[in-house]
């Protein structure tokens, strides 16, 4: 704790001399939330970088939400810890498999989950996050053909919330499908009190099977304003952090993944320590570059999300 203690008062030495903001996602460890300036889901991230008067981002998430920081801000050095922090959404989705797949339907609509990579959101119409998917595909025109990628399980959850029929690019997130409905089932036997509540990234049959779904920030919320006393929370349990925070009185329980094990942790996520966070605000490295042309590209369906999200 001791060494902790003077790293974080490092970082903050840091943070002051470099003009920076640290954003954090809310799956990243403890350790990082809590120095953070800034926490939200990819939403709430996207208009925080784009407001921020920073001449540094630091961004502990993965490497599509640098990348997205970067996209809205094309003049500001924007750093995240750990370079190979990457998503196995994105990886699911490579750019020149989906640009074989979108030339297979040219009259849809194109919307991308945030999810991805940067020359996926550049042959993107929109962007969307899971906090406001069926928001936007409700104010695209009905007569719209759709095509909504890379996660095939928010897709199909949009598509039930919305009543509009897309075409799924079939990829997913390997955290997401990694919970047990077995150990969900006996968690809901033992606690026939608690509500279960979910990620759309979720399996189908376990949404089936919750009381209340949405993104992160929404779960979050919905424990605060719930009246119930006890949660069983089917999403990456970074998120319990700031659910303990918010609800201390309240149980919060966390479901294991199909072999028992803590495999609902994400891997790349974790791959941010206190440690690299300290370095990339002392050496700038390792930075977010990308071609000005593919950014331009891909800030338009960025533009064009936080529009219609205002």
């Amino acid at each position: 704790m001791i060494a902790d203690n003077g790293l974080v008062a490092t970082i903050e030495r840091l943070k002051k001399q470099r003009n920076a903001v640290v954003l954090a996602h809310y799956y990243q460890s403890p350790k990082i939330q809590d120095v953070a300036d800034f926490i939200g889901d990819s939403l709430e991230l996207s208009r925080k970088a784009a407001a921020t008067t920073a001449d540094v981002i630091a961004f502990c998430g993965v490497h599509f939400m640098a990348e997205t920081a970067k996209i809205l801000n094309p003049n500001k050095t924007v750093v995240i810890p750990d370079f190979d922090a990457g998503c196995s959404l994105a990886d699911d989705c490579p750019a020149d498999a989906f640009a074989a797949f979108r030339h297979q339907y040219p009259d849809h609509f194109v919307v991308s989950y945030i999810n991805c990579t940067a020359a996926v959101k550049a042959q993107s119409d929109l962007i969307c996050t899971s906090s406001n998917a069926v928001d936007l595909i409700n104010q695209l025109p009905q007569d719209r053909p759709i095509l909504f990628a890379p996660d095939q399980n928010l897709g199909r959850w949009v598509q039930r919330q919305s009543n509009r029929t897309m075409t799924l690019w079939p990829g997913r997130c390997t955290v997401h499908e990694a919970f047990s409905e077995e150990a969900l089932l006996q968690l809901k036997l033992e606690h026939p009190r608690a509500e279960v509540i979910a990620h759309p990234e979720c399996q189908e049959h376990l949404l089936e099977l919750a009381d209340f779904i949405g993104s992160t920030s929404k779960l979050l919320n919905h424990t605060e304003i719930s009246s119930s006393e006890a949660f069983i929370v089917l999403t990456e349990p970074g998120i319990l952090h700031q659910m303990q925070q918010r609800v201390p009185n309240k149980t919060l329980i966390e479901v294991p993944g199909v072999d028992g094990c803590s495999c609902n942790s994400c891997p790349y996520m974790r791959l941010n320590t206190l440690e690299k966070l300290h370095r990339c605000l002392d050496t700038l490295k390792p930075t977010i570059e990308m071609e000005e042309s593919l950014r331009q590209k891909a800030l338009l369906p960025i533009r064009k999300m936080l529009e219609m999200s205002s």
